[in-house]
């Protein structure tokens, strides 16, 4: 099974390892966006972004605007789709966790 690889240039910069990290943990607690949630927020607007991006461009191509082309509109769809499914993997894997830590004897 081949896996999908994002390097650091690819990744939001929420989302890369040590971007983001602050020595004091009350700024997390204070809405800021940052740690994981922040993280996790900025990665969802992202993904939702480009489903945006393609729609309005599928939208385009199908009222046959000259400006916007096929090619350019199946990156859009493809990128989209490949976010919306890393982005089903981590919700799943975060599912398992929960239950996992859940039926955990203390």
């Amino acid at each position: 099974m081949d896996h999908l690889k994002l390097s650091p240039l690819t990744m939001p910069t929420t989302v890369r390892p040590g971007a983001g990290v602050r020595p004091n943990a009350t700024a997390d607690t204070q809405g800021t966006g940052g740690g994981f949630s922040g993280a996790l927020k900025s990665a969802l607007n992202s993904v939702s972004s480009a489903q945006n991006e393609a729609t309005r461009l599928q939208q385009e191509v199908q009222m046959e605007n000259p400006k916007v082309s096929l090619e350019e509109t199946m990156v859009a769809i493809q990128k989209a789709q490949i976010g919306f499914t890393a982005t089903l993997h981590v919700r799943n894997r975060m599912v398992q966790a929960y239950t996992d830590i859940m039926n955990m004897q203390v």
